[in-house]
């Protein structure tokens, strides 16, 4: 039976608030602060368990390794390098598997499998590094060749963020259903990360009915913003649509073109009147899991942050009175991860499959979570801070931390 199971990224070892992402508001605002990695992967699982209580299953992918021996080598240190260089290889930024790849489930391709394509993630040097990596877990999670399609990222001349800019519309998860990707247009004070190009490739690549994807493009005023993906600004679950008032360039275009291949969109619309663009940023109020529960009913996943802020709670509050689609607001603790830019949708990539094709290595239950948690506890890192990027005694930590993690699921393999 097909699924949407979440895949969280284990936030890593080397997790670190280098500052690396331009374009991205908090990541800037935290650069140089002390990092706590053991914090951040436990605030992570235990959004995981929450996830796995409420939904019945839920994934995992792995911290990729670290530092990126291969990059340090190709960077050609000598002592004069910028310290953005040198923190780029420890960078622990593969825990947002929003970014990990694009995904179109098998009701929506040509050959009737499950598609996934890793995103190049050209635009940042610290992401740029994860694509083999990423491609090498999901060749093993989704090695069943009868059911998926891992494809090499897209070209490098066109730039792919993954999923964090996808959404897909559908009356039911294991229906056919209408692909949205949302592009950005370069020559802003940001990088538009995700290129119209990168996005219809990936349409192609997985063999998509054209007439079934909706191409758009994003707000150039929300880039300039600091929402440097889509998924900063809204989400897509099923039939809905929750969206900033000004996530796209054209938005009533954006509605009338989604409602063309999808009539039974429902879009609940947040006005800058009652979340302004900045707060809508600073508290990720749409970087939330927006899911369906067994009883068919929506839930909304938010950072704690929104619940702290009187204007989003305020139309939080608002929203769960009206019986619309979203019928309930959760506010989960990922403090560490929105510290440096990411928050409850950057944690995760969607994918429609049956889970029992997928390597159940990959999938949590309360036995492997215990145990995930005795290894990070003991393992990783309770505090990182600036100085300590680039360390000898930091460097075997880490690489010592993440052993572990792969020895307890047996996957040495990815060593």
């Amino acid at each position: 039976m097909l699924k949407e199971i979440n895949f969280d990224g284990i936030v890593g070892p080397s997790h670190n608030y280098a500052g690396l992402s331009l374009g991205n508001i908090a990541s800037a605002s935290h650069k140089g602060d002390p990092s706590y990695p053991r914090a951040a992967a436990l605030q992570g699982l235990a959004k995981m368990r929450g996830n796995l209580a409420r939904l019945g299953v839920q994934g995992f992918l792995l911290p990729l390794p670290r530092p990126n021996g291969a990059l340090q080598s190709a960077l050609a240190y000598d002592g004069s390098e910028a310290a953005a260089l040198r923190a780029a290889p420890w960078s622990a930024s593969s825990m947002w598997t929003a970014n990990a790849a694009t995904v179109s489930p098998a009701p929506d391709t040509a050959d009737g499998k499950c598609h996934l394509t890793p995103a190049n993630l050209i635009t940042m040097l610290h992401r740029a590094q994860e694509w083999q990596d990423t491609k090498a877990q999901l060749d093993i999670a989704f090695g069943d060749k009868e059911h998926f399609a891992v494809h090499d990222a897209v070209p490098p001349t066109f730039g792919d963020e993954g999923a964090a800019n996808h959404g897909r519309f559908c009356e039911g998860h294991g229906s056919a259903g209408v692909e949205l990707f949302v592009y950005g247009k370069p020559g802003g004070r940001f990088p538009a990360r995700q290129h119209e190009q990168a996005s219809r490739l990936v349409a192609r690549l997985h063999g998509l009915d054209t007439t079934k994807c909706v191409f758009i493009e994003q707000n150039p005023a929300a880039i300039e913003a600091g929402a440097f993906h889509n998924d900063v600004v809204s989400v897509v679950n099923e039939r809905v649509l929750f969206s900033h008032q000004e996530a796209f360039a054209d938005q009533q275009g954006a509605y009338e073109a989604i409602r063309a291949k999808f009539p039974a969109l429902e879009v609940v619309e947040v006005p800058s009147s009652a979340v302004s663009m900045a707060e809508a940023i600073r508290t990720y109020l749409f970087n939330a899991q927006l899911v369906t529960l067994p009883d068919g009913n929506m839930n909304l996943i938010v950072p704690e942050e929104c619940r702290e802020s009187p204007t989003v709670w305020t139309y939080c509050e608002e929203m769960m009175a009206s019986n619309g689609p979203i019928r309930e607001v959760v506010p989960v603790d990922v403090r560490q991860s929105m510290a440096n830019g990411g928050g409850p949708a950057c944690l995760r990539l969607r994918v429609v499959c049956d889970p029992a094709t997928v390597d159940p290595r990959f999938l949590l239950d309360e036995t492997k979570a215990n145990q995930m948690e005795r290894v990070i506890a003991k393992a990783w890192p309770e505090q990182i801070d600036p100085a300590d990027i680039g360390s000898e005694a930091l460097a075997k930590s880490v690489i010592a931390a993440r052993l572990a993690l792969l020895e307890m699921l047996d996957l040495q393999k990815l060593a």
